[in-house]
């Protein structure tokens, strides 16, 4: 039968996938993988033989179409990222996207994804919040930024250890350097690392060491900062 699966991989420790993850990528009859040498390493860790393609950003738009073809004819198909949930920042919404249209069933597995663990430690509030993933490395930056400066929810945000400070000085520029934030590093992993502060003082500290590992911003919304400002 038809079907593709969105089978979510550990963000660094290979004992936090599920039992159920691996009995999928057992039985499937392809592998789509972001990077093949990534996945492979976490396939043989698990004894999985099952054949392996890329399906990444620089290739999804010209293989979509041959890849539901396949799926359509009956192979069944694991899309995989090489840490955390498909298409969350990650390739994998064109995928979904054209095998719905085709009314190829699509089931996504649950399982790991950074940015829970990073906001559920964060101390913020995290009961309502919104994720913005990766901002625009260059067109529409500001303006995304611009447009975050009123969001009473708690924020998200990924970045690499590249731009992570000038991320955090550009959040603290439109946000105000006391407004309170987060920042885990290497998540599940052996140097995993939390910083807790104001965007001001985690800006002071990556100055002082130089930012290492993939990164989670965690920013309280404008509400945390009326609601700190009525409290003094």
């Amino acid at each position: 039968m038809a079907k593709l699966y969105l089978v979510p991989t550990p963000i660094g420790n290979l004992g936090d996938i599920t039992v159920r993850a691996l009995e999928v990528l057992k039985s499937v009859d392809l592998i789509l993988a972001e990077d093949t040498r990534t996945t492979r390493i976490l396939l043989d860790h698990y004894g999985i033989s099952v054949p392996l393609r890329s399906h990444h950003k620089f290739n999804e738009h010209r293989s979509l179409e041959a890849v539901c073809d396949s799926i359509a004819r009956g192979t069944v198909t694991a899309l995989v990222s090489d840490a955390g949930t498909p298409g969350v920042s990650d390739p994998g919404f064109l995928l979904v996207r054209g095998c719905l249209e085709r009314d190829i069933p699509v089931e996504a597995l649950p399982g790991a994804t950074a940015f829970v663990p990073a906001l559920v430690c964060s101390g913020l509030p995290s009961d309502r919040f919104c994720f913005e993933g990766f901002l625009p490395q260059k067109k529409g930056r500001q303006k995304r930024l611009a447009s975050l400066a009123e969001e009473e929810r708690t924020m998200i945000f990924y970045e690499s250890p590249f731009r992570v400070l000038k991320t955090i000085e550009q959040l603290a520029g439109v946000l105000g350097g006391e407004r309170r934030a987060s920042v885990s590093r290497e998540l599940t992993k052996k140097f995993e690392e939390t910083i807790r502060g104001t965007l001001s003082s985690i800006a002071e500290h990556f100055r002082a060491i130089a930012p290492r590992g993939e990164f989670v911003i965690v920013v309280a919304g404008s509400s945390l900062k009326e609601q700190s400002e009525v409290n003094s």
